[in-house]
Parts: structure tokens; C-alpha cells; sequence
């Protein structure tokens, strides 16, 4: 057969010819191609049915993941106040700078320029860029110039969020009471630390649609509105704060001293108006920050108290009649040995009455009288006064002291407790077991927060521990020992009458005491007839000639309890045209 085309001749082919037409095709061929594209449909019927009904939440996340983010709504951290409503502690905005180094586009001299305005080295910039491709923090919470010059570069890569900082408008002056926050804005130390829940408030959330480049495209779902954390209302008084930790400064730079603390204590609320050591450290800058810095002295110190203990043997000598204030006590020749050991006053005083012991600080007369005791009465009495008891004041770092039990004393340690040897307490132990004497015989709580009572109503009551006569004989003793013939004249106020108890002791180093490192610190009241403050003032190791804590730490006192009163409008109790200034008279030489 022959075709007709475009001029060409093509063969003909006959199809039912052909042999691979002409075989025949095997049964199972069919079949089996039929059973593969009926699995093939099963199969993506199945996985149709798992992706839209079965596993449908998984699927919706994962496609979730690659363009919706839950974004953070930081809540601004609750503000430390005084109790005059002064900002101790408060959070404004901060700008922290990030970058994915794996889009960064910078060429060498911008790299440079860029760890310039960050504060760090060439090297120290491309450690930190190396150390993850998708995601470092150039510098958290950075100052604002420095985040726009940062940005102002137009690096791609570079990227900024807002958080809050943390200011202390105080500085050194309250921060061992107010503490410090790390960089994610929890609390480290202080107020800050023991009141974390209630000054971090709660974040809340945003659900946006990002683009690939990060961009937020619109909003999905509910936003959680953050809520802000709760003001804390402190109950020091910033004034009597910064004054306390100047004068407590200058002290320990006057006489070549280690460190130095101060407590100053409302007598009336149990009130803390200040809280305050030396060394300190700015809150904001801790970069160079030591331990001697960093430690809450007059809270994690703890040191043998001394002759500030004695008062309270006179009072329960007086509780118990065993004396009265007039009642002769034989001190003479100055030295008894007892027990393989030397219990020495000063200097030889001969008959002293129970007034004399405390104005004149003799420890035989303390011993005489503290061993008219049963060792448990001993024990019970510096327990009621909270030696040996952890304060409760809710504040980080607070110690415990040792007071051991009275089972295991020997008589030599039940005289050496008498006057504040074998025993330890902190500053801030001492302070507050001088509210007994301040408050008519009771021991109140302290408190760091403010009382939300006023006037009269802001007195609180606390443990009964000696009647209010004793209590009020007591400070009559204690103002004996600031006139002359006491061993602190130099803790004399103009305008207030005042009373305490100085007290000076050999360190501790080892199983031993050092022989020319002291502490010296002075307690006390003001004014006398009805006590509104208590100060405790303690300076470590002086070395500048000068030791005795009438010499040391009472001028501190004094300087104190003057400016704190006036700061409380607590009218002066003294003429001051008529008072007579003891400051100028030596002192009594102290026993210790």
C-alpha cells in the first residue's frame, strides 16, 4: 500500500502484524498495576485522613512555629519606697541589643566600630559571634546613647527589645538594706530578694504573625495584659539612712578602721530607720564587687557582745531583789582568778554600788552578780532577749549567733557570759535587745516594712521580760554612763538626754583572741525619760590609737541621735542653755 504526502514515500506498516503487538499479555500484569494505584490512592487517603483529622493539632503547631510567636509583655517590677514615700528602688526602660550573626552584614571597620560602642574588644565581639549563629546578646540593658549610636551603625543582623533596668537612686547609702536584681530582674540580695514575689508581678503575652524577616504582620488570638509588681513600702527613713552611712564612713576613715555598721531602731513600733555599713558598693555597677563589700555587716557578723550585756544582769538582779541599785558590790583588789583563768577589771574601783558597775563597766561586779544565778536563769534570760535566736525580720542573711546550752556551762564560762564573753550576737541582736529597756521591759519585734499605725497607736506590744520599774531603773543606770565617771561622756547629745552602754572586746582569731585587734561599738537611748530611738554603733579593728567604744563609737551616738530626732520632730528634752557638754571629759577606762 502506498500513501500520498508531501512528496515523500513512507513503508506501510501492518499492526496486527507486529510480534510485540500480536503476544499476548499476562493476566497478573494488569492485576498487579491495578493493586498499586488502588494502595497508592489507600495510602494518600490515609495520610489525607491522619494530616486533617488525626493528627491536626500537630500539623496546625508546626505550621504555628513557622510564622505565629508568642511575644513576652514584660511587667515592670514593683518600687522599694521609704516610709516617706521616697524611691529607694524602681525599674525604668532599658534598650538590650541582639544579633543574628549568621545575617550579619558588616565589613571590618563597622565590626570595629560596633565592639567600640558595645565596650569590648575586636576579639571579644567575634567570640561572642561565633559562639551561636542564630542568636547572641550584644549588651543587655544598655544606656540609650548607646543603643541608638549601635543602631544608627544600620548593621542587617543588629537588633534591639525593650526591658527594664533597675535604678537606685540611694546608692551606697541603702544598698545592704534594698539589695540588687541580676540582669533578668530577679532579686539577688536584700529587700529585693526576700520580697521577689511581690515586687516581679506577672508578664503577659502577645500572639502575633511574623514575616520571614521578623516583622510583626498582624495579631492573633487574646493578648494577656502583664501586671505590674507591688510597691514595698520600707520603714527606713532615707534621711536617717544616708546620714547614718556617712557618719558610720567617715568613722571608720578617722580611725583607720576595717569596716563599721550602724542600726537605728524606732522604740516605740519596732520600726528598722536605718540599717547601714562600710564598705558598701553602688548598686548599679558591680562589676569589681568583693565580699567585704557585699556582706550585711551588722546582720552576718557576729561578735561576743561584751560589756553591753551587763545591763541586763543588773536588771535581773533587780528583777529578782537580789540587789537594789545602792546595793554594795566588793570588786577590789581588780583581779579574781577563777577556774585556771584571770577575770580583771580595768583598774581597781573597791566597793562599787549596781549603778557604779554599769557606769564604771566593771566585770567583776557583773560576774559577782551574774553568778547569784542558776545557770538556767542565766540562759532563759539572754534567750527572752534574743541571743542565740535567729531575728525574725523576714531579711536574707540574718544570723543566728551561739548561745549554748546552759547544761554544759562550767562556773568560770557562766562569769565570763556575765559580761559578754562565751556568747556571740550580731550588731543588729544587740540593737533589738535594748528594746527591753527602751520599752518599759518588753522585747518587741522588729520590723523592716512600714507601720501603717500612727501617733500612740503606732506602740506595739512584745514579750514581757523585767517589770517597767526595772526597766526605767536601768536607763537611770545607762545615763550614768555618758556624765562624768562613765566610759562614754562622748556620747552626749545637745538637746536630748541620752543613755547606753559602751563596749569593747578582743577579736577572735582561732581558739584565741588577736592582742591588738578590737571591737568597739556603744548602744543606747534617747531621750532617757521616754526613749524614742535605739542606736547601735559598731567599728571594726580601729587602729589609729584610739580603741575604747566610749571613745570610738559613742560620738557616732551622739551625731546620730541627734540628727534622727530632729528628722522625727521629737522635741528636745534638755535646756539646752543650762546643759553641761561632758564630751570634753576623759572617759571612764573601759574593762573588756
Amino acid at each position: 500500500m502506498q500513501a500520498r504526502g508531501t512528496g515523500a514515500n513512507v513503508r506501510a506498516v501492518t499492526y496486527s502484524t507486529s510480534p510485540l503487538l500480536a503476544s499476548k499479555t499476562p493476566p497478573w500484569r494488569s492485576k498487579f498495576l491495578v493493586a498499586v494505584v488502588g494502595l497508592s490512592f489507600c495510602g494518600l487517603l490515609g495520610r489525607a485522613l491522619y494530616v486533617q483529622v488525626i493528627g491536626t493539632e500537630f500539623f496546625q503547631r508546626q505550621g504555628e512555629i513557622r510564622y505565629a510567636r508568642t511575644l513576652e509583655l514584660p511587667a515592670s517590677r514593683g518600687r522599694i519606697l521609704d516610709r516617706n514615700g521616697l524611691i529607694l528602688a524602681s525599674s525604668v526602660p532599658a534598650a538590650s541589643l541582639w544579633a543574628i550573626p549568621k545575617d550579619l552584614d558588616a565589613d571590618p571597620a563597622q565590626r570595629k566600630q560596633l565592639a567600640r560602642l558595645l565596650g569590648m574588644t575586636s576579639k571579644e565581639l567575634a567570640d561572642k559571634l561565633d559562639d551561636n549563629q542564630n542568636f547572641v546578646w550584644l549588651r543587655r540593658q544598655a544606656d540609650d546613647q548607646v543603643a541608638k549610636d549601635v543602631l544608627a551603625l544600620g548593621l542587617k543582623g543588629v537588633h534591639q527589645v525593650r526591658e527594664y533596668k533597675r535604678k537606685y537612686p540611694e546608692g551606697e547609702a541603702a544598698t545592704h538594706v534594698v539589695g540588687f536584681t541580676n540582669v533578668e530582674d530577679h532579686g539577688q540580695e536584700g529587700i529585693e530578694l526576700a520580697h521577689e514575689k511581690d515586687l516581679l508581678g506577672r508578664a503577659g503575652t502577645r500572639r502575633v504573625i511574623k514575616d520571614r524577616l521578623g516583622r510583626v504582620v498582624e495579631d492573633i488570638g487574646d493578648s494577656v495584659v502583664p501586671v505590674d509588681g507591688r510597691d514595698i513600702d520600707l520603714s527606713i527613713d532615707s534621711k536617717v539612712q544616708f546620714f547614718a552611712y556617712q557618719r558610720i564612713r567617715d568613722a571608720v576613715a578617722e580611725n583607720k578602721a576595717k569596716a563599721g555598721s550602724v542600726v537605728v531602731l524606732d522604740a516605740r513600733s519596732g520600726e528598722v530607720l536605718a540599717l547601714a555599713n562600710f564598705p558598701s558598693y553602688t548598686p548599679g555597677d558591680r562589676r569589681n564587687l568583693t565580699g567585704a563589700q557585699l556582706r550585711n555587716r551588722a546582720l552576718t557578723d557576729t561578735f561576743e557582745p561584751g560589756s553591753t550585756v551587763k545591763p541586763f544582769i543588773a536588771a535581773w538582779a533587780l528583777e529578782t531583789n537580789r540587789v537594789k541599785p545602792e546595793t554594795l558590790i566588793h570588786t577590789a583588789p581588780g583581779r579574781v582568778a577563777m577556774g585556771g583563768f584571770v577575770i580583771s577589771d580595768s583598774h581597781p574601783h573597791g566597793d562599787l554600788t549596781v549603778s557604779q558597775v554599769i557606769q564604771k563597766s566593771s566585770n567583776i561586779g557583773s560576774m559577782r552578780m551574774g553568778l547569784m544565778f542558776q545557770p538556767r536563769e542565766m540562759w532563759e534570760l539572754y534567750t527572752q532577749v534574743g541571743f542565740g535566736q535567729k531575728p525574725q525580720l523576714g531579711f536574707p542573711g540574718a544570723v543566728t549567733g551561739r548561745l549554748r546550752a546552759y547544761k554544759t556551762w562550767r562556773p568560770v564560762e557562766q562569769a565570763t557570759m556575765s559580761y559578754g564573753y562565751g556568747l556571740s550576737a550580731s550588731l543588729f541582736q544587740i540593737a533589738h535587745a535594748y528594746t527591753v529597756f527602751a520599752h518599759d521591759g518588753e522585747m518587741i519585734p522588729v520590723t523592716l516594712t512600714k507601720s501603717t499605725a500612727v501617733g500612740e497607736d503606732a506602740r506595739v506590744s512584745g514579750l514581757r521580760v523585767i517589770s517597767p520599774h526595772t526597766a526605767k531603773t536601768v536607763r537611770e543606770m545607762l545615763a550614768l554612763v555618758t556624765l562624768p565617771g562613765g566610759t562614754a561622756p562622748k556620747a552626749q547629745t545637745i538637746g536630748y538626754s541620752v543613755g547606753g552602754k559602751s563596749g569593747t572586746a578582743y577579736k577572735q582569731e582561732g581558739k584565741g583572741y588577736a592582742v591588738k585587734k578590737y571591737r568597739s561599738w556603744f548602744v543606747g537611748l534617747a531621750p532617757i525619760s521616754n526613749p524614742r530611738i535605739i542606736v547601735a554603733v559598731m567599728v571594726d579593728e580601729p587602729s589609729n590609737g584610739k580603741w575604747y567604744g566610749g571613745d570610738v563609737a559613742a560620738p557616732v551616738f551622739s551625731d546620730l541621735v541627734q540628727q534622727t530626732l530632729r528628722t522625727l520632730n521629737v522635741q528636745p528634752d534638755l535646756d539646752v542653755k543650762t546643759q553641761i557638754i561632758a564630751k570634753d571629759v576623759p572617759a571612764e577606762e573601759e574593762s573588756f
